[in-house]
């Protein structure tokens, strides 16, 4: 039954930022998608999310043991180093080192979330600054990457 519970908090989360991100708009308009872009698509992604726990069948088990909290903080100490490390080491890299422990966090071997953490870095962004017109810094990377 937690899952529903969680489900449904994720739900109203999303519902709440897609409404609060309405309202997002730069004084200037510098790229094509704008500010509201981004909120938007993590509140959909939330909501979506918070609806399969809603509604899928089975049996909604919940448990926390020791080692989900130790995996929960590893995840949560990555996420707060990459707010730390993202304008000096650029997206790139702070994404692939974001991910090495957040995919260990999650069951992956070192070599299979270095790999994905690497693979995802470059991939979003190629994807944020090439097609979508989002400007991300390149950090240590600026020489290979042309980047700002």
């Amino acid at each position: 039954m937690s899952d529903r519970i969680l489900g449904a908090a994720c739900l109203v989360a999303g519902a709440g930022m897609a409404w609060a991100a309405q309202d997002y708009t730069a004084p200037i308009s510098y790229e094509p998608v704008g500010p509201r872009a981004f909120p938007l698509l993590l509140a959909a992604l939330m909501a979506l999310a918070g609806s399969w726990l809603i509604a899928r069948p089975g049996p909604q088990a919940f448990d926390l043991r020791r080692e989900h909290f130790k995996s929960i903080g590893l995840a949560v100490v990555a996420v707060f180093a990459y707010a730390a490390l993202f304008e000096t080491l650029g997206f790139p890299l702070a994404t692939a080192a974001m991910a090495l422990p957040v995919g260990m966090a999650f069951g992956g071997s070192w070599k299979q979330s270095l790999a994905g953490g690497v693979v995802m870095g470059l991939l979003l962004y190629l994807l944020f600054d090439k097609l979508l017109d989002v400007v991300l810094p390149t950090g240590l990377l600026s020489f290979v990457l042309g980047g700002r």
